[in-house]
């Protein structure tokens, strides 16, 4: 058991005891709750405000008493990865900088990112290959290529929904649910590469 006088370490623990999963967006922070290695809670949180900054500062507000309330020994985030739109990428940074703020604010001594491809690579949804591409195409013609890119993005998120309701016996629909309940699955499977220990 950990108190606030003796908090373990990833040398003395082996492994974090428990470990919250998060997969945030501008909009929202979706998490997944593992204790050794089982999934005990998952859910969203979503954002208010009118720009990234305003939604940056709820995500901040309502972070710290929600990371406070279930005390976790470490935190592991989807990292931000460039986007073709740059606006994007850096409104997700700035609102996932404030999440990693109350994150400490709120005592989470341990904090690691891991990239999208890691862990979907992990749970089984990689990249589309050549012929699925080509499959969606013919199925459905005449799209654009940002409307191809989508329907991509929409086959990969519902085979992680798949995957990740078949392993942990969940009816999760909620594809940023989805996602964080994933990192989890990947950290535990693989948190000694994740924690570099």
């Amino acid at each position: 058991m950990t108190t606030k006088n003796n908090k373990k370490t990833l040398s003395t623990l082996g492994r974090p005891e428990s470990i919250i999963c998060i997969d945030a967006s501008t909009n929202s922070l979706a998490f997944s709750l593992f204790k050794e290695g089982e999934l005990i809670k998952y859910g969203k949180i979503k954002f208010a405000g009118t720009d990234a900054f305003h939604k940056a500062g709820d995500a901040c507000r309502k972070s710290i008493p929600f990371f406070k309330k279930i005390e976790v020994d470490a935190l592991v985030i989807e990292s931000v990865i460039y986007s073709a739109s740059p606006k994007t990428t850096i409104n997700l940074a700035l609102v996932q900088g404030a999440v990693v703020a109350a994150a400490q604010v709120a005592g989470i001594k341990i904090i690691h990112g891991v990239s999208p491809m890691s862990w979907q690579n992990h749970v089984g949804t990689k990249l589309l290959s050549a012929q699925e591409k080509q499959d969606i195409k013919l199925e459905d013609p005449g799209h654009s290529i940002s409307w191809y890119k989508g329907k991509e993005r929409e086959v990969r998120k519902n085979r992680t929904i798949e995957s990740v309701n078949n392993k942990y016996g969940t009816c999760v629909d909620d594809n940023d649910v989805a996602d964080a309940i994933a990192i989890g699955w990947f950290v535990y499977d693989k948190w000694s590469v994740v924690f570099n220990v």
